[in-house]
């Protein structure tokens, strides 16, 4: 009681209004909560919505429990004492209908959400979008450019204010697909097609990353998406240099390897993607399956059920 009185000078509800002050300066650059497009800021939407909505039932919750202790301290003999209590229906009916009117907030939040941010949904905009295909190797990520015939690895890039559709698959074990402040994981899946629409507003280099368990690169699984104007991204498409990627050269990113720096390729078999997809080449070694000992591995390979 001694912190709560004095607190610097402070109250704990000046505390409290503080922290939610400092909230939005303290989100990281690279969190859900600092959002750089339509996607992502619809995804801290839900989040702040669902907060709020959770601490209407916190705060006072906590108000009631120092009230309750307050009120029938032993010092107060305004306080009925009543051992015999059992039950009564305005307590019940308090103590279940806000709980039930908060889930009820929460689901409408998420669901009406849920169907705005769909992701295979395209984003409305005059613009067409780009096309990216990205591939989960172990333990890097392809990305394919198809309208520009280019390709890099652990490298995105993108123009800004234009919407980008993903096609997103894995050639070995299951990944997922995140860039926190893009908005919207999903996963990439041996043998799937997943697809994402998103859309990125502001210039910058970004986190982009696998949240999925994969192995024991995993840590490592990590790509630099950045967004730059049209015009430079069309000169960095332009400028592109590297060894063409066909099938044959499919099987040096299928080996295993970590911290992989970006590099890119010229020229791409278009075919590539779907091939990969379909399952018409050999998929990644994956996690080794027979290992024991503190490295050992239980990752579902190959598309199977986490």
């Amino acid at each position: 009681m001694e912190f709560i009185r004095r607190s610097g000078g402070r109250t704990v509800p000046q505390f409290c209004l503080l922290a939610m002050a400092l909230a939005p300066s303290l989100a990281r650059a690279d969190s859900i909560l600092a959002p750089v497009g339509p996607v992502g800021r619809g995804d801290s939407i839900i989040i702040l919505d669902a907060l709020v909505i959770m601490l209407a039932i916190v705060i006072p919750t906590m108000i009631a429990t120092l009230a309750f202790a307050w009120w029938y301290r032993a010092s107060n003999a305004r306080a009925v004492y009543r051992p015999d209590f059992t039950y009564s229906g305005k307590i019940e009916l308090i103590v279940w209908s806000i709980p039930t009117l908060t889930i009820f907030f929460l689901g409408g939040v998420i669901w009406i959400g849920s169907h705005k941010l769909d992701p295979f949904e395209p984003l409305p905009s005059t613009a067409k979008p780009l096309e990216i295909e990205a591939v989960a190797f172990d333990w890097k990520w392809l990305f394919i450019y198809p309208e520009q015939g280019i390709a890099s690895v652990n490298q995105l890039v993108v123009p800004v204010g234009r919407p980008l559709h993903f096609r997103i698959t894995s050639a070995s074990v299951f990944n997922a697909f995140f860039v926190p402040s893009f908005g919207s994981m999903i996963y990439a899946m041996n043998g799937m097609v997943s697809q994402l629409n998103l859309q990125v507003d502001k210039p910058g280099k970004y986190l982009g990353f696998s949240a999925h368990f994969s192995g024991d690169g995993f840590p490592d699984m990590r790509f630099d998406p950045v967004a730059v104007p049209p015009d430079q991204f069309a000169g960095w498409a332009a400028g592109v240099k590297g060894a063409r990627l066909n099938r044959a050269a499919v099987g040096a990113l299928l080996k295993q390897s970590r911290a992989v720096k970006p590099y890119a390729y010229k020229g791409v078999d278009p075919t590539l993607f779907d091939a990969i997809a379909a399952q018409k080449l050999p998929p990644g070694e994956g996690p080794q399956s027979g290992r024991s000992g503190p490295g050992a591995q239980n990752v579902v390979p190959h598309g199977g059920a986490p």
